[in-house]
């Protein structure tokens, strides 16, 4: 026999294994309850809530109180530098430079904050790198890349939201915003500009947040699902929604919203409360960048303190500024868990690794466990080629989720990759 002819088939199983996604069940999705209030203590409290709450609301309204951007157009066009890339569109061919030069042109950044007027977000909204509805992505045929990871996908942001206009798009269809937390381009059919006495009216020093997530809102019509985190002003018994006029200014809408639904801000941290909010976000679908209104890694940890009153960056990489941070990525993985165990303070502390952050729950004999908004494991197929178990939602697990599956990665495991814990309050 022809010895080309007996290994063909099996080559031809090997490489079509490798490249089936065999999404198996995770084991400590059985082994620990995905159920938040089994986790919850009696003595949860925030020292310095009250403190906090004052500075989110400072930042929260900073681009109205002091309407500049302070970013550099090098920070702003950051995304440029994804013309030097490999760069897949939506129906996986590769982006031209004629694509990135239309992408660059329309950005308009010869106008860069020559608008510079106060605005704010009258509907849910992608922010994107580029003015385009348009999806980038790295390699679709790799591991980890393809669907949901759009980088053109750069965050969301929720109605009511306030933000300051930098500039349009060339074609008058998009403007460059900065909110407290984020910037990027959002359309222009979901802001509309605020005046003086829009802004007095809205600022009521009154404030409640939605503690439920995704529920409808309306007056005579649907106006938006609302997302937990999302903020109401409140005066007397209503709530004021921004909606904006054929001019796009803004003007106050008063609606009604179920008590069910809404807290005031700060929702007081203590157990029954963060068992409350926790139970609205397991089990979420993974939404990067907050595709589909749904949450990663940074926006969980983002929305779930700020029903607290206490204010995160957007990203992960910042999030580690937002409270008090310890280098620990020396440690051997058995001093980390031991390291975590000892100072990390449930429900308050966050653990960070590049491109990822976790909330740190509690521990379950000698194993930390943490809430998490993960895409899935890492895996390794026939001749190393990775791959991904995929979870693609929000759930609890120890630190090597995902190590008894046969083809685990464990070269670089998330536990081996922790850098920093950073705890929030002491």
């Amino acid at each position: 026999m022809n010895i080309k002819t007996f290994f063909l088939p099996f080559i031809i199983t090997i490489f079509f294994s490798a490249c089936v996604h065999q999404n198996l069940p995770i084991k400590d999705l059985k082994t620990y309850s995905q159920d938040p209030n089994k986790y919850v203590t009696k003595d949860l409290t925030f020292k310095n809530q009250q403190k906090a709450n004052i500075n989110f609301n400072k930042k929260y309204f900073s681009v109205w109180d002091n309407p500049k951007i302070k970013i550099s157009k090098s920070v702003a066009t950051w995304g440029f530098s994804y013309k030097k890339r490999e760069i897949y569109l939506q129906n996986f061919s590769k982006a031209s430079k004629q694509w990135f030069d239309k992408q660059i042109e329309n950005s308009n950044f010869k106008e860069f904050k020559k608008v510079s007027k106060r605005a704010i977000m009258v509907k849910n909204s992608a922010v994107k790198v580029f003015p385009t509805i348009e999806m980038m992505f790295y390699n679709p045929y790799t591991a980890g890349e393809g669907f949901p990871f759009d980088y053109n996908q750069n965050s969301q942001i929720k109605i009511n939201t306030p933000i300051l206009v930098s500039h349009y798009s060339k074609d008058k269809a998009w403007v460059f915003i900065k909110s407290a937390s984020v910037f990027g381009w959002v359309k222009i059919s979901d802001i509309a500009f605020v005046s003086d006495k829009f802004i007095k009216e809205f600022k009521t020093n009154n404030y409640y947040i939605a503690t439920k997530d995704k529920f409808n809102i309306h007056d005579n019509f649907f106006i938006e699902k609302i997302q937990l985190g999302t903020i109401f002003p409140k005066y007397k018994q209503n709530y004021l929604i921004a909606k904006k006029d054929l001019n796009h200014n803004a003007f106050i809408r008063y609606i009604k919203i179920d008590d069910k639904n809404i807290d005031k801000k700060p929702l007081k941290f203590n157990s029954k409360n963060i068992a409350k909010v926790a139970s609205q976000l397991i089990g979420e679908q993974y939404g990067w960048g907050g595709i589909f209104n749904f949450r990663d890694c940074s926006s969980f940890t983002k929305d779930f303190f700020s029903t607290f009153g206490v204010f995160l960056n957007r990203n992960s990489s910042q999030q580690i500024e937002d409270g008090k941070h310890f280098y620990i990525k020396n440690l051997s993985n058995k001093k980390k868990k031991e390291y975590i165990i000892k100072h990390a303070k449930a429900f308050k502390t966050l653990i960070h690794l590049p491109g990822h952050i976790m909330l740190y729950i509690g521990n379950n004999k000698g194993e930390p466990l943490v809430m998490q908004d993960v895409w899935g494991v890492k895996t390794r197929v026939f001749l190393y080629t990775k791959g991904r178990n995929i979870i693609g939602k929000n759930i609890i697990s120890t630190l090597e989720f995902g190590k008894e599956l046969q083809n685990y990665d464990d070269t670089k495991n998330v536990l081996d990759k922790i850098d920093y814990i950073t705890i929030l309050d002491e």
